[in-house]
């Protein structure tokens, strides 16, 4: 006679970097969590710079690689304080530093059905898409299990123009900000 075996607790498995894209995916990720009672998994992966081929030929890399590995955690739990005031989620899960591409180890983690990869979508400039590969576009092709691809967020476009304006040395536009202010309702 089989016996039977409740179903495991659905994971959300979220990439985090630190960039805007992906701390908006762990709060999304952790929206979904708490709405569908799952697990919440933020994974921040990363890999020696030059890749693992170049840091298996270097012998100084064998000596950094505990010194890389201390950086990703570090940048892990700022992520966490950034979103949500400390290392705690309050969710059940657990927060990951694996070392590899961040698709393949979102991949490796996320690998049951009930399962879930959520990934922020990134820049969505040609170039940008041509020389870097994109995550997300690796968990839709490789993954066993839905993946939601978070969209940035709308202020990351305004934050990306005054970049862009600075970068240039462009000036301020303060008829266009006090266009903008007198529209906000008072006490808003």
């Amino acid at each position: 006679m089989s016996e039977f075996h409740l179903p495991s607790t659905a994971r959300l498995a979220v990439g985090v970097s630190g960039s805007p894209g992906s701390l908006t995916a762990l709060v999304r990720a952790a929206e979904e969590a708490r709405r569908r009672g799952a697990e919440l998994w933020p994974v921040l992966a990363w890999e020696p710079p030059g890749g693992d081929l170049a840091a298996r030929r270097s012998p100084a890399a064998a000596v950094m690689v505990p010194q890389w590995e201390r950086m990703a955690r570090e940048r892990l739990l700022k992520a966490l304080r950034d979103v949500f005031g400390g290392t705690d989620s309050g969710l059940p899960g657990e927060a990951l530093v694996a070392r590899g591409a961040p698709g393949r180890a979102l991949v490796q983690l996320a690998d049951r059905e009930s399962d879930v990869i959520v990934v922020g979508t990134g820049r969505q400039g040609r170039l940008h898409r041509a020389l870097w590969p994109s995550v997300g576009r690796y968990c839709l092709a490789h993954a066993g299990c839905p993946v939601l691809a978070v969209p940035p967020s709308p202020l990351q476009a305004a934050l990306d123009a005054v970049h862009r304006r600075n970068l240039l040395r462009l000036r301020l536009d303060t008829g266009r900000l006090e266009r903008e202010v007198d529209t906000v309702p008072p006490g808003a």
